[in-house]
């Protein structure tokens, strides 16, 4: 069950979530279900308050908690989650589009690796540009005559050269994936079809008939990240809508999805960035 909330720091207004979740048997008694011994009084248990780095506040609360108990913890840390809402916005500030030239950043599988734009005065004689992975390196070495073009059409070049490759990559990846993935999805009977589709804001979807729509750039984040995509998708071919069923089905198939989720969400403006 999930609620909403504000308060003020300041002039600035902050939006919370409240997700209530309910003690498990441990939870309640301090005890596994094999002990003999029941506790009847334990600790309470706390409101814990997370700031996502795309920038949503949630605070988990006991289903028995009050409004007045989380509004209360949420204000007790009022000045932490303004500050941290403040560093991811500024972390979002300094993502800027790229240029396509030696020294920026690239990401493959959740890893940094540095773009180095190699001419033929540097590269071995060649007919066709390529793009290799080598020493914590992006390669793009560049033919002779893709060598003189001038900056601009270089750089262009450069981009379809790296998507080609992302895609490429993602192609094998993705199969790999849901291969691996299929034995948690029970009611999946055939492996279903992929298309690549470069997207905005999306990480995929699926159609009615069960097949996938995988967004390439999923190739610069972890495989963890990607599994996450995928049974995501999968659990709608169960679930049509973000209902009820649908999370309890997707926790049954990966418990820590939305620690999972949270760390692609606060990656998303580096992945998606061209």
């Amino acid at each position: 069950m999930t609620e909403n909330g504000d308060f003020y720091y300041g002039q600035d207004k902050i939006h919370y979530e409240v997700v209530r979740k309910e003690a498990t048997y441990k939870e309640k008694t301090g005890k596994s279900r094999s002990d003999k011994l029941i506790v009847e009084k334990t600790k309470p248990r706390k409101v814990v308050i997370k700031v996502h780095p795309d920038q949503r506040v949630v605070a988990t609360a006991p289903i028995d908690a009050s409004e007045e108990i989380i509004h209360d913890a949420i204000m007790k840390r009022a000045r932490w989650i303004w500050q941290s809402l403040q560093d991811f916005t500024k972390q979002k500030d300094h993502v800027l589009p790229k240029r396509y030239v030696s020294g920026e950043t690239q990401f493959y599988l959740g890893r940094r690796y540095v773009l180095k734009v190699i001419t033929d005065a540097e590269a071995n004689d060649g007919i066709n540009s390529t793009v290799k992975l080598s020493r914590g390196k992006l390669n793009v070495e560049l033919s002779q005559i893709d060598s003189e073009l001038d900056s601009e059409k270089q750089a262009v070049l450069v981009k379809s050269l790296i998507d080609k490759w992302y895609k490429d990559k993602f192609t094998s990846v993705s199969r790999e994936r849901i291969e691996a993935l299929l034995h948690k999805a029970s009611w999946v009977y055939s492996s279903p079809s992929i298309k690549l589709m470069t997207m905005k804001k999306q990480w995929g979807s699926c159609s009615i008939k069960g097949n996938l729509i995988l967004n390439p750039h999923l190739i610069k984040a972890p495989k963890e990240c990607i599994d996450y995509v995928i049974l995501h998708e999968l659990c709608h071919i169960a679930e049509h809508n973000h209902s009820e069923n649908f999370w309890r089905l997707l926790t049954q198939v990966m418990p820590n999805w939305k620690e999972v989720k949270a760390r692609l969400d606060g990656m998303a403006e580096f992945y998606l960035n061209e």
